[in-house]
């Protein structure tokens, strides 16, 4: 199946979907403002009786995820519940106590080991790593830590991404974050472990959170997936077994001009398997 469906709104792909796992960063927000009509479509499927589950590759956890939100202006009203890679991240390092970590990363995502029995250390006396971002993300690439890789390779160190996305929008640029120093290492040889999207961790998260909302396991026949970007929002979503409303206004942006008049042939080139709608923005 190469068609695309372009959907004017939400409500036409509610129809018994019981749960809507929302991303964030390109869906509700763009780092500097929010999107208010995204914010009260979700808060509409809310308010008819569906729970969102917003799931975040932020390397924070959700409690620093919300505070964000908020700051951005997106109401509590819009989600239920959080579960952002931050916390499967901090769950990793709980439970590795004793063992020294070097954290590779900004200040402002240093939420993700704090409170916990975190032993922090230089690469050269580390036993793995964690990864949340770039130093610098306004002025770096994965290719200055290129050296740095390298030497964890030759220590054998298990590298923790808490972040696989790529880049991310922040206003009208893309920036860099973890997971393309995690890309890197792997090339390297070196050995990675994902938290967040795609992979399959954060999607049972999300769907236990919804279960517990609803007070039944839910069938993922009556989940939609949101996202703006086919590596992660889209891929997770197709491999975890539930359909995806896919954004288009995100990271892709350009890519996705004139999509409309693609054939099917560019069509499984930029998607692989197509999702089950697009919108440009998100409304009801």
């Amino acid at each position: 199946m190469t068609a695309l469906h372009f959907a004017e709104g939400l409500r036409e792909l509610v129809g018994g979907v019981e749960v809507v796992l929302s991303d964030i960063w390109g869906v509700v927000h763009n780092g500097l403002e929010s999107f208010p009509e995204a914010c009260e479509a979700l808060h509409t499927y809310r308010s008819r009786g569906g729970t969102v589950i917003l799931i975040t590759n932020a390397p924070r956890p959700a409690d620093s995820v919300q505070r964000q939100l908020r700051k951005l202006g997106v109401p509590d009203e819009t989600y239920d519940a959080i579960v952002s890679s931050g916390d499967l991240t901090r769950l990793y390092v709980a439970e590795h106590p004793g063992r020294k970590m070097f954290w590779l990363g900004p200040e402002r995502d240093n939420s993700i080991y704090r409170g916990l029995e975190a032993v922090t250390a230089p690469l050269e006396q580390a036993d793995y790593i964690v990864c949340t971002g770039l130093y610098d993300d306004e002025t770096e690439t994965a290719e200055d830590y290129r050296g740095m890789m390298l030497q964890a390779r030759e220590r054998k160190l298990t590298l923790v991404c808490a972040n696989p996305d790529i880049v991310v929008e922040r206003g009208d640029r893309l920036i860099y974050c973890a997971g393309a120093i995690a890309e890197l290492y792997r090339e390297l040889g070196g050995e990675v472990i994902f938290y967040g999207k795609p992979h399959r961790p954060i999607y049972e998260r999300a769907m236990a959170l919804a279960g517990e909302r609803q007070g039944y396991q839910i069938d993922r026949k009556k989940v939609l997936a949101i996202g703006d970007s086919v590596r992660t929002d889209l891929t997770g979503a197709r491999e975890f077994g539930i359909d995806c409303l896919f954004v288009t206004r995100g990271i892709h942006a350009e890519e996705f001009e004139g999509l409309d008049q693609l054939d099917p042939n560019s069509v499984m080139e930029l998607f692989g398997h197509p999702p089950k709608a697009l919108m440009r923005e998100l409304k009801w």
